[in-house]
């Protein structure tokens, strides 16, 4: 299993570069970092605010809700807490424990949570829960519990199989479930488009290691349309480092860098409109989300 180590904690405030003429109507601001350590830290940052820090518990079963405002974390027994700036609460039971790519995740508007419980087969049901533990329910069946991804419509989540056996995506709607074209192997699911039509993912080669399950810090990123199984290009040049959707259809893709990671900000249409520099002390850090 591969060993996580402590990285440095954010200092440093994100920094605008020049952009095409292409501006988004909603700039990136502000953005969601995390960092392993004797908890789970996330640090979010707000232009108005400055930075500030939640810690969650849990073996990496973890996700930031997409204002950057709270935390949704699973314990080793099973219950599904929600950690904000009001304090900690268990909203809900029955999650799988002990698992680090059995993550919950947050709804577009933040207002909801979903997570895998626990199952008596390769597949697993999917909850859905709000954030303040009412109106529970099942959303469905699938084997894509690893590492849960929810589009901004409200309608599929994905997640990667247990066993690395490829990516599903489950229609919370019709409760159906359905393989996603083009993957064989993956270990991640960062990301859903809007629609459910795309899905972000880390790839992996028939002879790579699986992992461990926990969030990566960084990975390579691959786009694939989740029905035709075609790789969608980024037109992006540099090492890419992870990449996540907006609800407004929007594509961020982090790119390397020696001092500093620069977050590039797409259009649906992949025409760039943005550039923001990481802070240099965050280069290190996972990225969880990006602020408007």
């Amino acid at each position: 299993m591969r060993i996580l180590k402590v990285l440095a904690a954010v200092a440093a405030v994100l920094v605008s570069i020049p952009a095409p003429a292409h501006a988004a109507a909603k700039p990136v601001r502000g953005a969601v970092f995390f960092r392993y350590g004797d908890a789970i830290d996330v640090f979010t940052y707000r232009p108005e605010k400055g930075f500030s820090k939640l810690s969650a518990g849990g073996l990496g079963q973890f996700s930031a809700s997409p204002d950057g405002r709270k935390v949704a974390w699973i314990d080793d027994k099973g219950r599904l807490h929600v950690t904000g700036s009001a304090g900690d609460r268990v909203i809900a039971r029955g999650a799988v424990a002990g698992a680090p790519c059995a993550t919950p995740v947050w709804s577009s508007d933040s207002s909801r949570i979903a997570y895998p419980l626990t199952g008596t087969e390769a597949t697993a049901p999917v909850a859905i829960v709000g954030a303040d533990g009412k109106n529970r329910r099942t959303a469905g069946r699938t084997y894509g519990v690893c590492h849960l991804a929810w589009s901004a419509n409200g309608r599929y989540l994905a997640g990667y199989a247990g066993t690395t056996d490829g990516v599903y995506l489950l229609d919370v709607t019709t409760g159906k479930s359905r393989r996603t074209a083009g993957i064989k192997l993956a270990n991640h699911v960062q990301s859903l488009s809007p629609d459910g039509g795309k899905v972000i993912v880390k790839r992996l080669g028939a002879n790579d290691p699986g992992g461990d399950g926990a969030w990566p810090v960084w990975y390579r990123p691959s786009i694939v349309d989740t029905v035709t199984g075609a790789s969608v290009p980024v037109p992006v040049k540099g090492t890419l480092i992870g990449a996540l959707y907006l609800p407004d259809g929007r594509l961020v893709v982090r790119l390397k860098g020696a001092a500093h990671n620069t977050l590039v900000v797409l259009t649906a249409g992949l025409v760039e409109v943005q550039r923001i520099a990481e802070p240099a002390k965050a280069r290190k850090l996972g990225l969880l989300g990006v602020l408007p």
